[in-house]
C-alpha cells in the first residue's frame, strides 16, 4: 500500500528505529511532506530523518517526498552533519531509474 505522513508526524517527538520498520514493513510507497530546512538546534528531527531515510532505503521502499530545499541542503551543520550526508546521497538513488524499479524487501527485524 501506499502511506503518506507530514515531516512533523514522522520526525517529531518519540519515534524509534521500530516505528520506520512498521511502515516499510507494511507499505511500498512512503510520501513525506513538508520536510524543513533543519538548523543545529532540529539535530534530533535529522537524527529520526536519517533512521526514516535508511529504513525506507534498506527495504526499498518508494518514497516521495516534498521538502522546502534541496535534498543537500536540508541538514548542513550540526552534530549529525557526516550521517546527514550518507542520507543526501541515499535521497539522490531513490530518485534513480534502478531504484524505482527495484523490487521492496520485506525484512523482519526489530531493533533493540
Amino acid at each position: 500500500g501506499v502511506v503518506w505522513f507530514d515531516f512533523q508526524t514522522l520526525c517529531v517527538g518519540p519515534r524509534s528505529q521500530n516505528d520506520y520498520l512498521e511502515i516499510a514493513n507494511t507499505f511500498h510507497t512512503v510520501m513525506v511532506s513538508e520536510v524543513p530546512y533543519m538548523p543545529p538546534r532540529l539535530t534530533n528531527e535529522a537524527r529520526r530523518f536519517i533512521w526514516l531515510i535508511d529504513v525506507l532505503y534498506d527495504h526499498r521502499v518508494k518514497l516521495i517526498m516534498s521538502a522546502e530545499v534541496p535534498p543537500d541542503q536540508l541538514y548542513t551543520e550540526g552534530q549529525v552533519v557526516s550521517e546527514f550526508a550518507r542520507t543526501v546521497s541515499r535521497l539522490m538513488e531513490m530518485q534513480s531509474r534502478e531504484y524505482i524499479e527495484a523490487p521492496r524487501r520485506l525484512i523482519n527485524a526489530q531493533l533493540t
